[in-house]
Formats: structure tokens, C-alpha cells, sequence
């Protein structure tokens, strides 16, 4: 049963603050204030949109991740666009963000409840770590965005769905990982690269052909571009490099040191390489994966 909501009279903090319970945040949210959780709203049957507001008035939804098994862990790259519709909602939203230290999440869906979860996934896995004094393991933080997603299924059943790639460095095991879902919040281990999104299906060839076992993170970078660029070619809702208003893709490496984001200048001189390669050759070069790139 939920706790009464709101300030003690007496000044003290609410009965649900000293009860003793799980480690989850999300469970103390979902008996505390469960209507204030990402998948709790209800909307009427068949409501996605308000119709004559911009792109018909759907919401922004963001499109596309790519995410690629490095020697070193992982790297998950996003573009910068977000469409309502037929209409560009926004240049320069970011889709991949750190979850803790060492993993990240890259968001396709609708974009607003998309951030909404991520917060809440960020702030579940400190809360986690705090009443632990441990690290949650790279399982347990996949099967806990897993649950997040499940409990978004009404929404997503009425077309707002939210579809993140989870990755990063297990600590345990030494290595990079990438674990996709479903809307259902099914998770599935992808082996060497994925990726989701509106730009997935030219995205995922391009890294099909473009990756190798065993690279660095800078020939990771470079072939994670090329594959946002490829995307972009095909895919009205995915946005490629903007050299004019200088809007790079979100890069981030992660590894056993940590996450890192990439910065605008490593990104712009990978963008001009992959741009100089392109030139006479739309379609890319099949060594485009080893050369170039960052010092990542």
C-alpha cells in the first residue's frame, strides 16, 4: 500500500523514507508515488498526437544508435536529429548518455519519455550503490532497464515507445557488452555491434561490412561515423554530421577506466575524414575502418 504523500505536520521526514526495504529506487518510487514513474500516465485509447500541431503533433521521437565491441570495451555513437513527423523537431538532441562510471544508454523512441527513463535509470543505479556500498553488476544493470522498459509497455502499445541499447565494460568479465530490448522489455546480448532506430536497417550493413574483430577505439569511432553517415543517406528521420552549424554525432567510449565522451574537435576531424573519403565515392571505402580516426 502507498504512503501518504506530502510534508509531515510534525516536520519529520514521511513513514516511507525509514521503512526498510529493497535497494531499487524504482520500487520505493512505485509505493511511494507510482504516478510520477515513466509508463504511468494513461492516455485515451488511439491518442498518439494532437492533431494540426506541427508534424501532425506527434511527438519528437529520436533515431539513431549504433554501438560497436572495441578491444578496449565499447563504442556507442548517436546522431543529432529528432522528428515529429515529417518535421525536424530538433538539430542537436543527445541520445547517448552515461548511466554510471562505466556503461551507457542510447535512446530510440519517443524521445521525451526516453529521457525521462534514462534519468530515472541513472539515479537507480546510484541509489543502488549508495545503500549497497557496492557497484551493481552489468547484469543486473540490464535486467533492471529491462523491467523500466516493461513498465513503459502501455504506452508503448498506443505508439510511444522507447527502445534503448544498453553497453558497456563488465567489469567482472573484461569486456565490452551490448544488450538490446525490446517494447516488451525483452534483452538480448548482441555480439560485436548493433544497432536501433528509424537508420538501424542501413546502419547495421554498413557496420556489417565496415567492422573487424579486435579494433581500437579510434577504428571504432571512425566506423560508427561511417555508419551514422550511411543512415543519414537513406533515412529522412536520421540526421547526418552538420559541418555548417558544426553538429557532431555524441560519441562515447567506454572502458575499464570509465566513460568518455568524445569532444567536438576529436569528432570534427573524424566527420572531414569520413566526408574526404566519401567524395567520388558515395557508398565508402571498404578499408574505412582502419584508417584514420581519434586518439580515443
Amino acid at each position: 500500500m502507498s504512503q501518504q504523500r506530502g510534508p509531515d505536520p510534525s516536520g519529520r521526514l514521511p513513514a516511507a523514507f525509514t521503512v526498510p526495504g529493497s535497494a531499487s529506487f524504482t520500487d520505493f518510487v512505485r509505493d511511494h508515488a507510482p504516478d510520477v514513474l515513466p509508463g504511468s500516465r494513461r492516455l485515451p485509447a488511439g491518442t498518439v498526437s494532437v492533431p494540426g500541431g506541427p508534424g501532425g503533433g506527434q511527438p519528437p521521437s529520436a533515431t539513431t544508435i549504433v554501438a560497436i565491441v572495441c578491444a578496449a570495451g565499447v563504442v556507442v555513437a548517436g546522431d543529432r536529429r529528432a522528428t515529429a513527423g515529417n518535421m525536424i523537431a530538433q538539430r542537436d538532441i543527445e541520445k547517448v548518455f552515461p548511466a554510471d562510471d562505466h556503461s551507457c544508454v542510447g535512446i530510440a523512441g519517443t524521445a521525451g519519455l526516453a529521457l525521462e527513463m534514462v534519468r530515472l535509470f541513472q539515479v537507480e543505479l546510484e541509489h543502488f550503490e549508495k545503500l549497497e556500498g557496492a557497484l551493481m553488476s552489468f547484469e543486473g544493470k540490464a535486467n533492471r532497464l529491462s523491467t523500466m522498459i516493461r513498465g513503459n509497455l502501455g504506452l508503448a502499445m498506443q505508439g510511444l515507445a522507447v527502445v534503448p541499447v544498453f553497453a558497456g565494460y563488465d567489469l567482472e568479465a573484461g569486456r565490452g557488452r551490448i544488450v538490446s530490448y525490446d517494447v516488451t522489455g525483452g534483452r538480448y546480448e548482441e555480439v560485436d555491434h548493433h544497432a536501433v532506430g528509424s537508420g538501424s536497417v542501413f546502419a547495421r550493413g554498413a557496420l556489417k561490412k565496415l567492422f573487424r574483430p579486435g579494433m581500437s577505439a579510434a577504428q571504432s569511432v571512425r566506423v560508427a561515423v561511417e555508419a551514422l553517415w550511411d543512415a543519414a543517406d537513406d533515412d529522412s528521420a536520421t540526421g547526418g554530421p552538420d559541418l555548417l552549424r558544426g553538429i557532431w554525432p555524441v560519441v562515447a567510449v567506454v572502458t575499464a577506466e570509465g566513460y568518455q565522451r568524445l569532444g567536438d574537435a576529436e569528432l570534427r576531424a573524424v566527420v572531414e575524414a569520413v566526408v574526404a573519403g566519401r567524395r567520388g565515392n558515395p557508398g565508402g571505402r571498404p578499408d574505412a575502418g582502419t584508417e584514420g580516426g581519434t586518439s580515443a
